[in-house]
């Protein structure tokens, strides 16, 4: 491969220039930052690569887990919907059919109601914007700005 080897191993002064075994007093600083920049591009490739690879995986499982829980939604609303009508069916037996079904639709109302209220105090009190995100994303600008100058 252009390097001969001696007894000990590779002769430095027989590297070439862009082996990353050659002795750093031989090469040029421009060498250096070059052979530096590559390694940091490459390791922000595999990093990116192993960000992309690691983010389908979990995509995959919370898709799966996410139509789980849809069908969960969707077979608890359907055992309210009986229950709620087991419930008019039983007050039936002691009240007219109208005002049974309307006092259960005033206890539902009302339950809705009070869920509306107490989430929408919760979405009020959520901050729209993730604290600990941006500032360590500040923290890695300031740490950027530092290496540049």
């Amino acid at each position: 491969m252009g390097v001969e080897a001696g007894v000990d191993g590779p002769v430095p002064s027989q590297l070439v220039a862009g082996d990353p075994r050659a002795d750093v007093g031989e090469r040029s600083l421009a060498d250096l930052l070059s052979q530096t920049t590559q390694d940091l591009s490459g390791l922000l490739r595999s990093e990116v690569e192993l960000a992309k690879v690691e983010l389908k995986q979990e995509a995959t499982t919370a898709a799966k887990a996410g139509g789980m829980l849809g069908a969960a939604g969707v077979l608890a609303h359907l055992a309210l919907l009986l229950a709620l009508f087991a419930a008019a069916w039983g007050l039936d037996a002691v009240l007219p059919t109208g005002l049974a079904f309307l006092i259960v639709a005033v206890v539902v109302a009302l339950v809705a109601f009070v869920l509306y209220r107490l989430g929408r105090a919760r979405l009020e009190e959520a901050t729209p914007v993730a604290p600990k995100t941006a500032q360590t994303l500040k923290e890695d600008v300031e740490w950027a700005r530092q290496l540049k100058s």
